[in-house]
């Protein structure tokens, strides 16, 4: 397992929910970080919180000048990436006779497009032998009322762990994906529906994001699992109610 203490870590959306516990646990096990996010507030607000070894970048996913200026000033800060984790991403549920194309474009544009170049332009500024974390979501694993776009765009994302492990293995790059389920954070808004939401689960409990947070860790320290997406829903995608008399 590889020792994480004084590694560089770069978090896209690191400033809140699971991107912030991930960041909080790479810190945890004595990394340095670069905190990428749309909110200069909650990112000083996380800064503040861990104290040291942290820096942050305000900028947005979708656009590509800001993605260059992440990894510019992560290089002049730091040096070379050891772990990338690309968490950035929004969601819009919608059925499909609501979906129009600015909503379309907007989540294509974060969860795909985003993330396809914070790998990309990240490339040169990696080490070799880095490790890469793509946030997916439980949504591409099956059929969701409402979730047509943004399930699309997972599975897009699930795919790339696969393509850019191909693409980068000679220099021992290893891309994994994570697909969390219900997950007990700010993105809940409406807090009524978690009860119900949560008898759809076999564990009957959302998950906490600090456990989210420590599957990415142990990604980012398995020097032999390449391409997979871990599937971290309580059992929803993969276990079958029993039948009732």
């Amino acid at each position: 397992m590889q020792d994480l203490n004084n590694k560089t870590v770069v978090v896209t959306g690191g400033n809140s929910g699971i991107g912030k516990s991930i960041a909080t646990a790479f810190h945890h096990h004595g990394a340095k970080l670069a905190i990428f996010g749309r909110d200069q507030q909650k990112l000083n607000d996380v800064a503040e919180e861990l104290q040291d070894r942290v820096m942050t970048v305000q900028g947005d996913i979708a656009k590509l000048p800001d993605i260059d200026k992440l990894h510019q000033q992560v290089g002049e800060t730091y040096g070379k990436i050891d772990v990338l984790v690309v968490n950035a991403g929004i969601a819009d549920n919608r059925k499909i006779d609501m979906v129009d194309e600015q909503q379309f474009d907007a989540i294509m544009n974060v969860n795909v497009k985003g993330a396809y170049f914070t790998v990309q332009k990240a490339v040169p500024f990696l080490n070799d032998n880095a490790s890469i974390i793509l946030i997916s979501s439980m949504a591409c694993h099956g059929g969701w009322p409402g979730t047509s776009v943004y399930s699309a765009s997972k599975a897009a994302v699930s795919i790339l762990a696969k393509s850019f492990s191909a693409d980068l293995i000679d220099r021992g790059i290893r891309v994994n994906a994570i697909s969390p389920g219900f997950t007990d954070t700010p993105i809940f808004k409406d807090r009524s529906i978690i009860p119900k939401a949560t008898q759809l689960v076999p564990l009957k409990r959302f998950a906490d994001p600090e456990e989210i947070a420590e599957a990415a860790v142990f990604l980012a320290r398995s020097t032999y699992i390449v391409g997979i997406d871990m599937l971290i829903d309580g059992g929803l995608s993969t276990i079958r109610p029993a039948f009732r008399d």
